[in-house]
């Protein structure tokens, strides 16, 4: 399946929560999901009248929610838990930990960009350098002690001065630390799940994939 360029309030509406797909939007804008709570299609009334939900329902409803936070494909998703479960350390953890590293991700919760899909924008069109060096792939792992900054020769374009005045309005996860006069920001330490505000059950995610 290709990517997805359908309305993106009845994704949060599928999964029957937020998401903040439109980033700081989601904040001021009333979402989808709270003006219809049930799912989205002809038959999205009778799902939430279903009494009973399987594990495996759940188990996949927590994937497919997760997936779409950081806007990955399927195929982009599983190759990173296949990736992860091969690691030391709980598996649930790593992933939330690799997903976070992506650049794309980075570039969002520094206040580069006010969603994912918006920072892996920023990223492609070469806007973006880590440690002084230009790279335009989204899923790019950041490392502690990076630094990410915009390229000087953007710093004159009318969306990326937008983005660098959202800098100083920005409220970084702890592990990032952000200058907003030089338009960058540093890893100042590798990120743990209790770093991490994302309201998710990763145990039923290494469940589905373990089967």
């Amino acid at each position: 399946m290709g990517r997805y360029t359908g309305a993106v309030c009845k994704l949060c509406r599928r999964e029957g929560t937020k998401l903040f797909l439109k980033g700081t939007r989601c904040l001021t804008e009333k979402c989808g999901v709270e003006r219809r709570a049930y799912a989205p299609g002809h038959h999205g009334q009778s799902t939430g009248r279903r009494r009973k939900v399987s594990e495996y329902a759940k188990q996949l409803r927590e994937k497919q929610k997760v997936k779409r936070i950081y806007g990955l494909s399927e195929k982009q998703f599983r190759n990173t838990f296949d990736r992860v479960r091969k690691l030391h350390g709980v598996t649930g953890e790593n992933l939330f930990i690799a997903l976070e590293l992506r650049l794309d991700n980075v570039a969002y919760r520094m206040g580069l960009a006010p969603s994912r899909a918006a920072a892996r924008q920023l990223i492609r069109h070469r806007h973006v350098e880590v440690n002084g060096k230009q790279v335009d792939i989204p899923s790019y792992r950041v490392n502690k002690s990076d630094e990410i900054r915009i390229r000087e020769r953007s710093k004159n374009l009318t969306s990326v001065r937008a983005s660098l005045e959202g800098l100083s309005r920005a409220t970084p996860v702890s592990w990032i630390s952000v200058d907003s006069e030089r338009g960058s920001a540093k890893v100042t330490e590798m990120p743990t799940r209790d770093t991490i505000p994302i309201a998710a059950q990763e145990q039923l995610i290494v469940e589905l994939y373990s089967k």
